[in-house]
């Protein structure tokens, strides 16, 4: 039977239908030979389509072997020998004699083929398997670079392909070549295109990110790079995760230039992670904190009071100075700095300053170390100077001033009190506030020295006799003198007369006939005034002093000018609910209850009116006089009142007088009579009627 061959490309069929295809070609006719294309060698066309076989069968006759080397026609009138096919490796097929589908050789494709028993493929597929990996996606893997282009790197991680990763994760690594092991992490095991998908990147920060972690827990410490800045803090590159360095956690001392520390590779400690977003908080500071508590650990172990250190003032405040003894820091408060006062510490210590100090007291628990400066010296109370002694006249610079007085610094660590009574002679209270100022030098007498108690008592008026020793001499009772006033109160005012001799004038001693409600309505603070001592009080140390004693006393006149019941115009300069002031002539002043201040019409008097005021009262001694505006217009109406009165009790006599008369004239009266009598009686009840009216 003639065998046909065909390119494997020409056709797909199944088994099935090659079963057909075979049958059908043996009834046909002798097939039509296809022209050749020029230069070409002839091939048969295939009139049944054959069944492929993987390679020649070995039961060939030489005719058929010969024919199978043959030049084949391609679909597309192509002819190519076996040696010059580029493609796939030719394929035999064999025109199966007809036979039914049941009696079909299903095995005639596997000639010259190996067959194994299934546990020798077992065996062997276990064997194949076992040359790749099992991987999963976002597992870490060591892998080997096994290739490079001109931007990716060739992974071989034992996968049944290789994986790409680009060479831009390799800027750290910039000198990348065949053969480095890399940790990386697979992203997905086929991506879209087929590719196994490993990333250097997420694998560091995968790794970098365990790494934080683990040493959060265990507080270790770790090294990092400080990339850029950012606010608040710096941006810290640790194994290639990005951490935050907050500005408070850079340094113990206030960092304010961030810049400096960029680029810059150190120690830090991780104080804070979150699990959630993958962030962590690093700090160079704890480290630091850490090395100085066991500096101070070290220190303060060894210490005793009264040991000497030497030391380095780190900082100065208000209250002291904050000395660094080698890692270890103590105070140095303000009252230990000299045994002199000391106003603030800068005016002795500075910043960076070496010096010497003593230890006081410290504390193991709470490790704190108490220090002073002023102990490596002698107290200068020790060492008080010969002439110092009760008595001597001393030189001393106001320190501080106190309300009870002023205390002066003889020599630095020796002050004395000058008490606000041995400020002056006089006995007017004073006020060392005013009299001193800070820094002022005064001289003083030594009144008392106590060195035991290191007290001491000072005086400056002492300086000076006593004027009130012969105080009578100067300031006779009676004796007119000009003053300064130095001080008001509710009660009365203060006059200097001269250094350390002055009074007072009582608030009813400045005017004889105008009421102060406050001195200071009369006179002020600083002015000069004229006065007439009054008394004196040796002992107490006062005088009291008079300003209208100057003149004499007007009421003995005004008794006779402003008798009770007397009328004058006078102006109201004051009211209020209980009554009013009215100014009348010579500037004296009355008062005026509210009840006597109704008008005639029912209104009240107001302020600034001017009317007339009848005297209700006077009293010489209190100096008072009382007015009443009410008693004016009522005394002119009990006046006409009177008049009317008087006048009706006159008609009524006359008519009386003219009654008898007529009585007395007429025995028998007539009818004409009883009509006269009868009018006049009438009259006289009705004039008296209008009398009892009247009063």
């Amino acid at each position: 039977m003639e065998e046909q061959v065909i390119d494997p490309e020409t056709t797909e069929t199944s088994q099935d239908e090659t079963v057909n295809n075979v049958a059908a070609s043996e009834d046909t006719a002798t097939p039509p030979q296809a022209e050749a294309p020029q230069e070409e060698a002839p091939v048969a066309e295939a009139t049944a389509e054959p069944v492929p076989t993987e390679e020649a069968p070995a039961n060939l006759s030489a005719e058929e072997a010969h024919e199978a080397a043959q030049p084949v026609m391609e679909g597309n009138g192509e002819t190519h020998t076996e040696a010059t096919h580029t493609r796939a490796p030719r394929q035999y097929y064999t025109t199966m004699p007809e036979t039914t589908h049941d009696d079909f050789d299903w095995s005639v494709d596997k000639r010259n083929v190996a067959s194994y028993k299934d546990d020798e493929r077992q065996k062997f597929d276990t064997l194949y398997g076992g040359t790749f990996k099992a991987i999963a996606e976002s597992e870490l893997l060591r892998g080997a670079v096994v290739g490079l282009t001109k931007t990716d790197a060739i992974i071989n991680i034992g996968f049944k392909s290789d994986g790409l990763v680009s060479l831009n994760e390799f800027r750290d690594m910039p000198d990348v070549k065949i053969g480095d092991e890399i940790e990386v992490m697979v992203v997905e095991k086929e991506d879209r295109h087929g590719h196994l998908h490993l990333s250097r990147k997420l694998a560091r920060a995968a790794r970098a990110w365990q790494q934080i972690v683990d040493f959060y827990k265990t507080g270790e410490v770790v090294t990092g790079t400080i990339t850029s800045k950012t606010k608040g803090g710096l941006i810290v590159d640790v194994y290639g995760l990005e951490t935050f360095l907050p500005g408070s956690q850079i340094d113990v001392k206030p960092v304010t230039d961030y810049d400096q520390y960029v680029g810059k590779t150190m120690d830090f400690k991780v104080v804070k992670i979150n699990e959630t977003i993958r962030n962590a908080v690093v700090s160079h500071k704890a480290l630091i904190e850490s090395d100085i508590e066991q500096q101070r650990s070290v220190i303060i172990g060894q210490l005793e009071k009264g040991q000497v250190l030497e030391g380095t003032v780190k900082n100065v405040t208000d209250f002291g100075a904050f000395i660094d003894l080698g890692g270890v820091d103590g105070l140095l408060y303000i009252t230990d700095i000299s045994w002199g006062r000391v106003t603030h510490p800068t005016e002795v210590l500075h910043n960076g300053q070496k010096l010497n100090v003593v230890v006081l007291d410290f504390d193991d628990e709470k490790k704190r170390i108490s220090l002073g400066l002023k102990q490596l010296t002698p107290h200068p109370w020790d060492n008080l100077p010969a002439e110092v002694v009760e008595g001597a006249h001393i030189k001393g610079k106001v320190v501080n001033i106190e309300d009870y007085g002023a205390f002066l610094e003889i020599m630095p660590g020796v002050e004395g009190l000058v008490h606000v009574s041995e400020i002056t002679w006089s006995s007017q209270p004073i006020n060392a506030k005013e009299f001193f100022k800070l820094g002022e030098e005064h001289e003083a007498v030594v009144v008392t020295l106590d060195k035991d108690e290191r007290k001491m008592s000072l005086s400056i008026k002492q300086l000076t006799e006593d004027p009130w020793d012969t105080i009578e001499n100067k300031f006779p009772i009676d004796s007119r003198h000009t003053g300064t006033v130095k001080n008001i109160t509710p009660y009365g005012v203060f006059v200097e007369l001269e250094t350390g001799i002055g009074g007072m004038i009582h608030i009813s001693d400045l005017s004889w006939i105008k009421r102060y409600n406050h001195p200071s309505e009369f006179v002020k603070t600083g002015d000069k005034i004229d006065v007439a001592i009054l008394s004196i009080d040796k002992e107490n140390r006062k005088l009291a002093l008079g300003h209208k004693q100057l003149e004499e006393d007007p009421w003995n006149t005004f008794e006779t000018v402003f008798p009770i019941g007397s009328i004058h115009e006078g102006s109201v300069t004051r009211k209020d609910e209980k009554g009013a002031t009215v100014q009348l002539q010579y500037g004296l002043e009355a008062y005026s209850p509210a009840r006597h201040l109704r008008k005639e019409d029912g209104g009240m008097v107001e302020a600034e009116e001017t009317l007339p005021f009848m005297i209700i009262e006077f009293d010489r001694n209190d100096k008072r006089i009382m007015v009443s505006h009410s008693k004016v217009w009522e005394q002119v109406k009990n006046e006409e009142k009177e008049a009317a009165r008087k006048e009706a009790t006159a008609d009524s006599e006359k008519t009386k007088k003219a009654v008898k008369n007529i009585q007395s004239k007429v025995e028998k009266a007539t009818l004409g009579d009883i009509g006269t009598l009868a009018a006049i009686k009438d009259k006289m009840k009705q004039a008296e009627t209008d009398a009892a009216e009247t009063e």
